[in-house]
This record gives C-alpha cells, sequence and structure tokens, in this order.
C-alpha cells in the first residue's frame, strides 16, 4: 500500500487539452519522461485530442475524477469560469481522497471565480494553486511561457520543477492568494488588449497615408521593443486573421472573456477602463464578422475592425495574398 502512495504522490496529471493546454502538456510529458519520473495521466472531454500526447508515452484516463484519483499533482487548463466550477464539482465528487493532493490551475478566470474554486478544494483538504500563464500558443508550445503562481508557499516548491524549464521561461511568484495570480493576469490581459488596439490605429493610419507597414515596424521594434514588436506582426503578417482551417494563436473568444473580466473588476471597483471597453467593443464587432464569414479569428482581430472602420478590407495585403484574394482581384475579368 505505501508504494502505491508514494507512487500516487509522485505521479502528475493533466486536465484540459486545449491549444494551448496541449502545448503545455506535451512539454510536461517529454520532461517526464526525461527525467524518468512516472506518465502524464491526462483526460479531456475530446479525449482524441490527446493522441499526439498518448504518442509520447502520456496515459489517458476516462474522466477527470479518475485523473484527481490516480495523481498527486494535477495541472488543469479549460476555457472559462462556468467550465472550471463544473470540473471543480465533478472532481469533488471523490471527497476525501483529495486529502494532500495539489491541484494547479492554468485557466484565465474572474479572480472571484478563483477565490470560490480556492475554498472548495480547501475544504476538500486539497491545496489549490493559482497558476495562470502569459502567452499564446506559439510560445506555448515552445515552453517559453510566464507563469504567475500564488498559493501554499510549500506546495507552489513543490510544483517550481514542473514550471520554469519544462513549460515556461520564468516564475512570478505573487504570494499566497491564488486570487492575486487572476489579479496580475487581469491587469496583464489589459496591457495586451490594449496595445493589440493601440498598434492596429498608427498602421492603419500608415497604411492610408502610404507609409510602409514595414517602416512603421521597424520603428515599433527598435524604440517599444520586443513585445510590441511581436503584437505588431501578428497584425502585418496577416494572424490575426488565420488561413481558413488553422486555429488563431489565442482565439477571439477568450480575449473578449479575459478583457470583459477586467472591465468587470474594474466597474467594481468604482473605475472604468476606457481603452479596456474599446477593445470589448472592437472585438465583439469582430465576432460579428466571424461569424458571418465562417472564419475563426486571433484575439488581435481587431486590426481587422479599426481597418473597416477606416474604409478599408477587414483583410490586410498580406492576408489576402496568402488567401488568394489579391491575385483574384488582379486577374482580368
Amino acid at each position: 500500500m505505501s508504494g502505491t502512495v508514494a507512487d500516487e504522490k509522485r505521479r502528475v496529471g493533466w486536465i484540459g487539452l486545449g491549444s494551448m493546454g496541449l502545448a503545455m502538456a506535451l512539454n510536461m510529458q517529454k520532461h517526464l519522461k526525461a527525467t524518468v519520473q512516472p506518465n502524464l495521466h491526462y483526460w479531456n472531454r475530446t479525449i482524441s485530442k490527446g493522441d499526439k500526447l498518448k504518442d509520447i508515452g502520456g496515459e489517458p484516463c476516462t474522466c477527470a475524477v479518475n485523473v484527481a484519483w490516480k495523481c498527486g499533482v494535477m495541472f488543469i487548463s479549460v476555457s472559462d469560469d462556468d467550465t472550471l466550477k463544473s470540473l471543480v464539482n465533478q472532481i469533488a465528487s471523490i471527497g476525501g481522497s483529495l486529502k494532500g493532493k495539489i491541484f494547479v490551475d492554468t485557466t484565465t478566470v474572474h479572480p472571484d471565480t478563483t477565490t470560490t474554486v480556492a475554498k472548495q478544494f480547501e475544504q476538500l483538504g486539497a491545496v489549490y494553486i493559482a497558476a495562470p500563464v502569459f502567452g499564446s500558443t506559439p510560445v506555448a508550445q515552445a515552453g517559453q511561457l510566464l507563469v504567475a503562481v500564488a498559493g501554499c508557499a510549500g506546495a507552489v516548491s513543490v510544483i517550481e520543477p514542473y514550471l520554469k524549464g519544462v513549460i515556461a521561461r520564468g516564475v512570478i511568484r505573487v504570494g499566497e492568494d491564488p486570487a492575486q495570480a487572476l489579479l496580475l493576469k487581469t491587469t496583464s490581459n489589459m496591457l495586451t488588449a490594449g496595445m493589440m488596439f493601440l498598434i492596429s490605429e498608427p498602421h492603419t493610419l500608415a497604411e492610408k497615408s502610404g507609409l510602409p507597414s514595414s517602416v512603421l515596424e521597424s520603428l515599433i521594434e527598435q524604440n517599444l521593443g520586443t513585445y510590441a514588436h511581436g503584437v505588431s506582426k501578428r497584425l502585418t503578417s496577416g494572424a490575426y486573421l488565420p488561413a481558413k482551417g488553422h486555429a488563431p494563436q489565442s482565439s477571439l473568444e477568450l480575449g473578449i472573456k479575459d478583457v470583459q473580466h477586467g472591465v468587470d473588476l474594474a466597474e467594481s471597483k468604482g473605475m472604468r477602463l476606457d481603452v479596456g471597453e474599446a477593445y470589448v467593443n472592437a472585438a465583439k464587432e469582430a465576432k460579428e464578422w466571424s461569424t458571418e464569414q465562417g472564419r475563426a479569428l486571433d484575439s488581435s482581430s481587431v486590426y481587422g475592425v479599426v481597418r473597416k472602420r477606416a474604409g478599408l478590407t477587414f483583410e490586410n495585403e498580406a492576408a489576402q495574398e496568402r488567401d488568394g484574394k489579391k491575385r483574384k482581384r488582379e486577374d482580368p475579368v
């Protein structure tokens, strides 16, 4: 029996395999295999999304409860607040067997949701660590995310070997209150969303005025830094409007959800986030375009809306060339 308990404490589980979750889980399994640790146990509502994980040794489980039953440390990566709450209710059904288990939640949710979930796990004897991540899917695939962690210091020390150098390039310790990590993530979302909207405007003005986008992008890179340059590239490369059948780096729907959390939180504190509201309004316009066109959009697709408001097409030249539209328009009728 003691051997079984020891194996359980060493075993790592993963729940949720969206684009971000799968990228992180793959890096986790590679790390576990390289360090001769038990294989990653995983579950996702559509279990076939874990086939790549299974191919490198990951072990699928029949349900989320099964992961929690078998593992001592569980990572959670789901889409939104309601999904997280539903998942926690499912896991809670195993009751006392949660004692001593550590749940590490990478999901971006409202800080109030984090507080509620943390209390629920605490009542069940488990430890809850909030660990929201900063970065898009390509960054996750490269294992170069930034992670903010908050919760019991002892439990954070236990999970740190699974963070830096595995799924992340760095870890920010925020304290022992899990909600603080989500507050930090919310402020980060404001910065990113604001930058997407802000950089969309000068790029649109440059196009209407005849200034090459490459020249403006060079200024952004040299004067505003790597992060702003990365946002600019998502616009100019056409990544804001993924090719048909391709997934976005970060979905528009999650962008709306994440920034709306910040807007709502600010309202509860007696202030407005003008830039945040501007992003949400533009993002909702982008969502309407997405529905009409049947195209998945990136969270940076507010660029397309800024372009349309200025009298340009939603698709910039790079997106048109990629999708063959520019060539067709230039062909003689």
